[in-house]
């Protein structure tokens, strides 16, 4: 997929790189969506690719003295959905994080690849243009600040030029007065891509709206403020009359798209019924209902790469990274991911490859002390990881608990995406030793069992908890 993959120590040896290179270069951060891209043919001509992940300082979420927030580019979904900052202070970002993918995703995904990727239905796109977000670009020679609203110029288009990096979004806290929140329309509860979404935020005096902005995604070619609901909720109290009279005119701010997910029309409507339940969401109090207060994250300890100078140049250097315990050196296989170097060169089997689009877990590996979906892992950045396979999960010949009790329970069943369901287990039971039946159910939503239903695996886990209490 590509000829050359260097590990980047520094912001300044990036740009260096991308003057030189230009569009035959592309960064990676997390992958989620560059792999697929590249697999499919999205991008095309590109042969070098250069990772940022381990760049110091970049996965940091601050706030400065002027109230503005300031996501750094390997903030991932995770960061956000998990960070009391953006919970308190950017909640309809930290929802719309949680609502992508699954954990394994989340852990990989950045905030700024999803703006980069510039897909209308990319879910933190919308809450940040409502919150009037602004991006940073760096090249070699100048640096610049460029308001969302104005970075993209159709699907998967945007200003950005080839020699430049996205270092930073930057976006003011909402206010003691503001409020808001996201609302997403899917085919299913995860794992999946919007037919329709929308940000709300509202700055409230009392039960009137003194300003509002909402944001509609997965409907235009670009996401698109509903101006005439805005200006129309200005000075408004906030009532039933006013709520369903701003959700008819977000309507008419919407020029939907038909596409393969879902009709103009369908969308049209959808656009009323969401907006009109976000406004009312927001009345009522209950904007964050549903969002867990600590969202399972499948992670356990720190990331013990990141920020370390972990330099490499592949192909030519060699792989060298641990695996369940064991140093292993790989000379080949730099063009891989890392679920087929795990498999082809590594010849650990265990790890499965269902879709190899992220979206089935059976390959769910640990990746410095997180679960990520290996199909989509480059394979050059296991060097100087730390990586866990099920083959690594049994203490010598004891079975973790978890293997254990999915024999017992039977949840073993055509085995094909047990492995997967099993890392998945495992990892929230280091996170979370106790968790409730509504947490094992998050925590496996990025893993799909064809078979049947997942009574038996969601027992299994659970024993396996009360066993290691």
């Amino acid at each position: 997929m590509w000829h050359e993959y260097i590990n980047a120590l520094s912001i300044e040896e990036v740009t260096r790189i991308l003057a030189e290179k230009q569009e035959r270069a592309r960064i990676v951060a997390g992958g989620t969506d560059l792999i697929l891209e590249l697999e499919r043919g999205v991008r095309k001509g590109v042969d070098t690719l250069i990772d940022v992940s381990r760049i110091p300082k970049l996965n940091q979420i601050t706030i400065d003295e002027d109230d503005v927030i300031h996501l750094g580019a390997l903030v991932t979904h995770n960061d956000c959905a998990a960070s009391k900052l953006i919970r308190a202070r950017a909640y309809p970002l930290a929802r719309a994080a949680w609502e992508v993918g699954a954990p394994q995703i989340r852990n990989r995904g950045t905030i700024a690849g999803n703006l980069i990727t510039a897909s209308p239905a990319n879910d933190t796109i919308t809450p940040l243009m409502a919150l009037g977000a602004k991006v940073t670009l760096v090249s070699a020679k100048k640096t610049r600040v460029v308001p969302l609203k104005k970075f993209y110029t159709g699907v998967r288009k945007t200003v950005m030029q080839a020699d430049e990096m996205l270092v930073e979004i930057s976006f003011p806290a909402l206010t003691k007065t503001q409020r808001g929140t996201f609302i997403k329309l899917a085919l299913r509860r995860a794992q999946a891509i919007s037919l329709v979404n929308a940000a709300i935020i509202l700055d409230l005096k009392s039960d009137t709206v003194k300003s509002a902005s909402i944001t509609l995604g997965a409907v235009t070619p670009i996401i698109t403020h509903a101006t005439k609901a805005e200006k129309f909720l200005a000075g408004k109290k906030l009532n039933d009359k006013n709520i369903a009279a701003a959700a008819e005119l977000a309507v008419k701010s919407a020029k939907p798209i038909d596409d393969l997910r879902s009709s103009a029309s369908y969308r049209r409507e959808m656009v009323r019924v969401i907006t009109l339940r976000g406004l009312t969401a927001i009345r009522d109090g209950k904007e964050q209902s549903g969002m867990p207060k600590k969202p399972i994250l499948l992670v356990s300890g720190h990331n013990t790469t990141h920020g370390q100078s972990i330099a490499g140049s592949f192909p030519t250097s060699a792989i060298e990274t641990t695996i369940n315990g064991k140093k292993y050196t790989f000379t080949s296989g730099h063009d891989k991911t890392l679920l087929r170097l795990l498999r082809e060169e590594g010849m650990l089997t265990g790890t499965k490859e269902g879709c190899a689009e992220g979206e089935c877990g059976a390959c769910t590996v640990f990746l410095d002390g997180q679960a990520v979906m290996s199909c989509l892992v480059p394979a050059p950045r296991a060097h100087g990881a730390k990586i866990i396979t099920v083959e690594g999960l049994a203490d010598n010949n004891t079975l973790n608990p978890v293997q254990q009790k999915f024999i017992e329970h039977g949840a073993v069943q055509c085995g094909y995406c047990i492995p997967g369901f099993i890392m998945s287990g495992a990892k929230l039971l280091e996170e979370k030793p106790n968790p409730t039946q509504h947490e094992i159910e998050q925590a496996i939503t990025g893993n799909l069992c064809r078979c049947t239903g997942y009574y038996k695996i969601v027992k299994a886990i659970e024993a396996a908890s009360r066993d290691s209490d």
